[in-house]
């Protein structure tokens, strides 16, 4: 096993606050990805490179050793069906919040209710904890349109502002979880590379403690 240590990261939000957190470990990436089109990035430190990656993919890389870390929202984990990766940072980068959303108004559902997500795991263990079934309906994105068009009764998705939902006349009835991004780790680099991991480990717990 290299010296070397790879990252995962998806662009967007996460990378953007997540750099701040990696200057802190004095680790500066020497490309913009959103500028270049490379996706392995080299950055400042000989010994750490950073691959750029689909948010839903980043714990993949890291479980099955493609990258020793990765930088995932808990949505994402939550979402994961692996066990390859150890979770043992919570960043408090790109914090919002995972509802269950309704239309505005909207009378209370006897029947079997109809839910639009992309998290059907976390949505379906959700309304388990309840006792209750749920037809779920998965979709990718714009999940406002679901109930608005009468495809699903409610929805689940991330929540930041809230003007999305209010633009399209929804309101949260329920949060079910508090996102944030974490730090993963591939436990066989943890093992035979922790001279290098651990350290970082620590710094960056410092770094997030201090913001």
């Amino acid at each position: 096993m290299s010296d070397n240590v790879t990252i995962a990261i998806s662009k967007g939000r996460i990378f953007t606050e997540a750099l701040p957190l990696l200057a802190g470990l004095n680790i500066r990436p020497e490309q913009d990805p959103d500028v270049t089109r490379k996706l392995i990035l080299t950055t400042n430190q000989p010994d750490v490179k950073l691959i750029v990656v689909r948010a839903t993919d980043v714990p993949t890389y890291v479980e099955y050793g493609a990258a020793d870390m990765g930088i995932a929202g808990k949505d994402v984990l939550m979402e994961y069906t692996g066990n390859g990766v150890y979770e043992p940072l919570d960043l408090q980068i790109a914090r919002c919040k995972m509802v269950l959303a309704a239309p505005k108004n909207s009378k209370e559902i006897n029947g079997r209710l109809r839910v639009a997500t992309k998290y059907v795991i976390t949505t379906r263990n959700y309304f388990a904890d309840q006792g209750r079934q749920v037809e779920i309906i998965k979709l990718y994105g714009s999940m406002e349109l679901a109930p608005v068009l009468g495809l699903a009764d409610q929805i689940v998705d991330l929540m930041d502002t809230g003007n999305t939902l209010r633009a399209n006349g929804l309101v949260p009835i329920a949060t079910i979880a508090e996102i944030s991004s974490r730090i993963i780790v591939n436990k066989a680099s943890m093992k035979m590379k922790h001279e290098l991991i651990k350290p970082m480990l620590k710094k960056l717990a410092a770094v997030v403690n201090k913001t």
